[in-house]
């Protein structure tokens, strides 16, 4: 079973930046960041496939960059000019299509605070 292990979270002022990182432990068909702010639905940020296709939240489209090299399981989300309304839990997932199913796995989340 895959395990992924996140790092990069903390606080930072508005305009500052922050890199997330993620691990997984096997093999990868895509893997992204998904976010719950305070009172809010889990939305998804930023996917990343194998074939190194991208995909952004509206909100954070020119701010966030997502890497990484997915087939074998390791990215990272560049964030810059954070904003307040950023801050959430952000939750590490990727997907692997396997012969006989698909798997998914998530992270344990890891806190992400924009405030002065």
């Amino acid at each position: 079973q895959e395990q992924l292990v996140e790092s990069g979270g903390g606080l930072v002022q508005p305009g500052g930046s922050l890199r997330l990182s993620c691990t997984a432990s096997g093999s990868i068909s895509m893997m992204g960041w998904y976010r719950r702010a305070p009172g809010k639905e889990r939305e998804l940020v930023a996917t990343i496939t194998n074939d190194g296709l991208t995909n952004y939240a509206a909100s954070v489209r020119g701010r966030f960059t997502i890497s990484g090299d997915i087939y074998h399981g390791t990215q990272s989300m560049q964030m810059n000019g954070l904003r307040p309304e950023d801050t959430a839990v952000y939750y590490c997932y990727a997907k692997h299509l396997a012969w006989d199913r698909v798997y998914e796995y998530w992270g344990q989340g890891t806190q992400v605070t924009v405030t002065s």
